[in-house]
């Protein structure tokens, strides 16, 4: 394939290690029901739901932030307390109190002393915890002062930010991951049936050439079953190697592959969407040979350097606060270019690829803890030992009025793996001749969408922690295509095959009058 087979190997070398960061959540940290190893400032960080009462009757719930010392919080709503709630005097708490407390919650501001320093005034004046209002949206996180590592703080301290709430961030971040998929859908099956168009014509014409053989498609790579298999093997090695070497300049080289790839995919999606456009026609049938990389379309030409300092101002001012955007653009083109590159030939690689996948995320998220202490999957996805806001390979939107802040993101692992089997089942039910309804692509793009949403629903339940979204996605994607081709008697052909045969076995041809 030349210049474009180079570029592939690049692509699949990235495609290998966005699916090391298949999850779904921020870095929210689960709460343990369990005491700390030792007094002191060992406490994890936990997402804490405050509810309020007046005469009686719940009115609202406020989100914070747990602080690093104190005891630790009841996990569940049902066991806790109700306590009444006292004003600090001063209000800032960080002086003695004027007035004295019976066991009552204090209600602080922030103010200029530390959290500590807080505390044990809220507890020299008797109350049983401390709610510190912060001045900003954001959420700072509540830890002792340093050189603290014993402090004996007997009342836990909540944080809860002037102006908390929740927004429809997790709905856009999942449309984003259906809008790519659809495109790439698309973009495959629109490929395929030019292939088989003109495939048919030469047929029609008697052409010894193309009699007998098969659909084709050039620049195109199926994965067979043992690349399915040594997918887990080869990313396992990858996500080891990045949570023992992750650093600042590990990251840079991520960034630097990531924005390659993000070149080449910008590159390809918008030459072929310009492609559609009688004005630049000329310019695409066109081509100068270019040292080292061969023939290339004056339109391509003219698209290169506008995506390569796209990329290199996104990698320039990617700390900045809407950076996101381009990360995202880049992420979404790169993906749809890799899913019109790579495909599943037939429902078994399909299979094997994504049961695979399901185990392998499902170790990684929860099994690793057993053997690495820590969740070896949510670790390197959010960077910590980096320095830098997550890894670049994911879909991230800012979360808007969320008191923790941050960025709701998916890897691209769990676009890409359930959109090769999406893509897979449109192709065949544009081949095939099928209606939206009586095919296979409508249903599995659905259960894709539920399997998001199951996703998210898994990360409420579980008190914020980070969930292998592979473990939902995959039952309801591959679970939905295997009962339907069960069901309509077409499971056999589309295991082996995945293509229709000329004319279609499954289209029912009227006799000529």
């Amino acid at each position: 394939m030349g210049f474009k087979g180079g570029v592939f190997c690049l692509v699949f070398a990235v495609i290998l290690l966005n699916c090391c960061y298949s999850v779904i959540g921020g870095d929210i940290v689960h709460q343990d029901n369990v005491a700390p190893s030792k007094p002191g400032c060992n406490n994890n960080f936990v997402l804490v739901k405050v509810p309020t009462w007046v005469d009686g009757n719940e009115v609202t719930q406020f989100v914070g932030l747990g602080a690093r010392f104190g005891p630790t919080l009841e996990s569940k709503e049902k066991r806790a307390n109700q306590t009444r709630l006292a004003f600090a005097d001063p209000p800032d708490c960080c002086s003695k109190q004027r007035n004295k407390l019976t066991s009552e919650a204090i209600l602080v501001h922030r103010g200029n002393c530390s959290f500590t320093t807080k505390a044990k005034v809220a507890e020299a004046a008797g109350a049983s915890a401390i709610i510190i209002i912060n001045n900003q949206t954001e959420l700072f996180k509540m830890v002792c002062d340093p050189g603290e590592s014993d402090v004996d703080i007997g009342i836990p301290a909540v944080m809860l930010p002037q102006d908390a709430g929740t927004s429809l961030i997790a709905f856009l971040r999942n449309s984003s991951a259906v809008v790519t998929i659809l495109c790439a859908s698309y973009w495959s099956a629109w490929s395929a049936r030019e292939a088989a168009i003109e495939q048919d014509k030469f047929l029609k014409d008697g052409s010894d050439d193309y009699g007998g053989k098969e659909v084709t498609h050039s620049g195109v790579v199926d994965i067979n079953t043992t690349s399915a298999l040594l997918f887990v093997v080869v990313a396992s090695c990858f996500l080891i190697m990045l949570y023992k070497l992750m650093s600042f300049w590990f990251i840079e080289v991520l960034v630097v592959l990531f924005s390659i790839g993000g070149v080449e995919g910008l590159q390809t999606c918008l030459v072929t969407l310009l492609s559609c456009f009688r004005w630049f026609e000329h310019a695409q049938e066109s081509f100068l040979k270019v040292p080292l990389l061969g023939p290339v379309s004056y339109l391509t030409l003219a698209i290169s350097p506008f995506c390569l300092a796209f990329a290199v101002m996104w990698a320039v001012f990617r700390r900045v606060s809407f950076a996101w955007i381009g990360q995202d653009i880049l992420g979404m083109a790169l993906i749809i270019t890799v899913l019109q590159i790579i495909r599943v030939p037939n429902l078994k690689v399909g299979t094997v690829l994504l049961t695979c996948a399901f185990f392998y995320d499902i170790f990684w998220v929860f099994v690793s803890k057993w053997l690495f202490h820590k969740s070896v999957m949510i670790e390197v996805a959010r960077g910590d030992k980096s320095g830098e806001d997550g890894i670049p390979m994911l879909l991230k939107i800012p979360r808007i009025r969320d008191p923790w802040g941050g960025y709701s993101i998916i890897g691209f692992g769990d676009i890409i793996l359930p959109g090769l089997l999406v893509a897979f089942s449109l192709r065949y039910d544009w081949l095939c001749k099928k209606s939206l309804r009586a095919g296979y692509f409508l249903w599995t793009m659905t259960a894709y969408g539920l399997g998001l949403f199951a996703t998210y629903v898994g990360l409420n339940l579980m008190d914020g922690h980070g969930q292998p979204a592979l473990l939902y996605i995959v039952p309801c994607t591959l679970g939905t295509f295997l009962v339907l081709a069960t069901k309509r008697g077409e499971l056999k052909h589309l295991w082996t095959r995945g293509e229709p045969y000329r004319p279609c076995p499954h289209i029912q041809l009227q006799p000529s009058e």
